[in-house]
């Protein structure tokens, strides 16, 4: 079969290499000028920054590529495990070292609050009961409503009602470890406070299967499965922008993409890694779209965006791991400023990436590549980005400078910022969402948008905004999923 797969990022990249080693020919036709989609590379002034994922859990979903074409990962990428996995600092000066020990993870606890290391313990074994529910479900297809019921009593059962926040702090009273263990769905756009508590099992997930790190970066491992797919066959169009998917009228079924070039691609089969939305607004046509009308994907609840600044160092700060999450002084009122008032907050909580922590080569001898990762308001807020860029970058190396980075603003020797025009207009995210569409109770699994098209047979979704999922699992697990869809059609 003739298959075309919109996007290469990992859920692009996953299903084309399933789909390639099946038997199918494999087309990818990308935007951009190198694979990746969100998990791009900046090269500028002798440093190496990912432009996105750079947390890998659950490699096994990457081991499996490579051994279903009787390949071996090593032999492509190498990939380490993190220890810590994130530092999580708190204004108080206290610093929590979360990594997968859980000897050393409860003596923190107990140096935190004595009183909630009991509470640890029974959050933990809630969390594996979640974990082993939950985790076969990121590669079950839930096409069907059926799908829905037949988990439902578990699901009801592990409290899937519950947000995270709410799950964890039935266990746990100390306001830092209640952070620690709940910030997770913001590294997937979701709302702690709002987000299933399904997404609890990440805990597990990460005391099961460690937090690894790519050694050149995510970018080495993008290029690692890019090399796969190219080997076993597959063709990687770069430069290649889709203006439409057509459709036969007749049939109501997929016969190949336009491309912007004018050029027309045939296919007996799609798979979009594009934005969901985008996907249905601007490659469907209207008469084509019976469930994903404008006035539904409009409806959805989307992530929020990210504020991103990506900057070197001529000096090193030894100090600080590999992966840093800066907790700020007024978390739950700035989540709600966040999701819900979509007002871009003067205070930060961040996510600090400094890979040359693991890998020095990413930089010049002696010094740091680093981002700032900042969660902001998705372009439905008010926030006029290009005057509010140049301040809201000075405010955060101002902020860094103070905390945690002593002279920031001396050693820096480049940088490069993006913010929510970059994913609206680069990216093709609708509303500059970074993770598209919202991971809460009513838009997953079978509520969230499918990974078989409702309205034409055979357009695939894999990616964000489809089931189960962003992150890097989740967007693996979506290539898992239409990979066995089409195999078995």
């Amino acid at each position: 079969m003739q298959i075309i797969v919109i996007g290469s990022g990992f859920g692009g990249l996953s299903a084309a290499i399933r789909l390639q080693a099946q038997g199918h020919q494999v087309t990818i036709v990308e935007k951009r000028d190198q694979p990746g989609g969100r998990a791009s590379v900046y090269q500028q002034d002798g440093f190496t920054f990912d432009a996105g994922p750079t947390i890998i859990t659950a490699p096994d979903l990457i081991h499996e590529l490579f051994e279903l074409s009787d390949r071996k990962t090593e032999d492509y990428v190498t990939l380490v495990p993190l220890d810590p996995f994130y530092n999580v600092r708190f204004e108080d000066g206290s610093v929590f070292h979360y990594n997968g020990d859980q000897d050393y993870l409860i003596k923190q606890i107990h140096q935190f609050n004595p009183g909630d290391v009991e509470g640890y313990h029974r959050f933990y074994r809630a969390s594996e009961q979640v974990f082993e529910k939950g985790f076969p479900l990121m590669t079950q297809s839930f096409s069907h409503f059926s799908d829905m019921l037949k988990v439902a009593p578990d699901m009801l059962q592990l409290q899937s009602f519950k947000s995270v926040a709410g799950f964890v702090n039935q266990y746990i009273q100390d306001e830092r470890l209640r952070q620690v263990f709940s910030f997770h769905p913001l590294l997937i756009g979701g709302n702690l406070f709002q987000s299933t508590s399904v997404y609890a099992m990440i805990h597990k997930l990460e005391q099961a299967f460690g937090v690894w790190f790519a050694m050149g970066g995510t970018g080495a491992l993008v290029q690692a499965l890019a090399r796969l797919f190219q080997e076993l066959g597959g063709e990687l169009q770069l430069n290649c922008e889709v203006a439409e998917i057509l459709i036969d009228s007749k049939t109501q079924r997929a016969t190949g993409v336009a491309l912007k070039s004018g050029q027309l691609l045939p296919a007996e089969a799609i798979v979009t890694n594009a934005d969901i939305a985008s996907t249905y607004l601007d490659l469907v046509p209207p008469q084509f779209r019976c469930k994903y009308r404008d006035r539904h994907l409009e409806s959805l609840r989307y992530s929020m965006s990210l504020f991103v600044l990506y900057f070197g160092t001529n000096r090193r700060y030894d100090q600080m791991a590999h992966h840093e999450i800066l907790m700020g002084p007024r978390y739950r009122e700035w989540i709600v400023d966040l999701f819900e008032r979509k007002h871009l907050a003067s205070d930060f909580s961040l996510y600090l990436h400094r890979p040359t922590a693991t890998d020095p080569t990413l930089a010049p001898p002696g010094c740091d590549a680093w981002y700032a990762l900042a969660p902001v308001p998705n372009l439905d807020g008010p926030t006029d980005w290009q005057e509010r860029t140049q301040p809201y970058r000075d405010a955060i190396v101002q902020y860094l400078e103070q905390q945690y980075l002593p002279d920031l603003s001396q050693h820096i020797v480049t940088e490069r910022v993006i913010n929510p025009l970059y994913f609206r207009h680069e990216l093709n995210s609708y509303k500059g969402s970074a993770f598209s569409v919202e991971p809460t109770l009513f838009q997953s699994a079978w509520f969230r948008p499918h990974n078989r098209s409702e309205d034409i047979s055979n357009l695939y979704c894999v990616g964000a905004g489809t089931h189960p999922g962003a992150g890097l699992p989740g967007v693996m697990s979506s290539g898992k999923i239409v990979a066995t869809l089409i195999g078995t059609a």
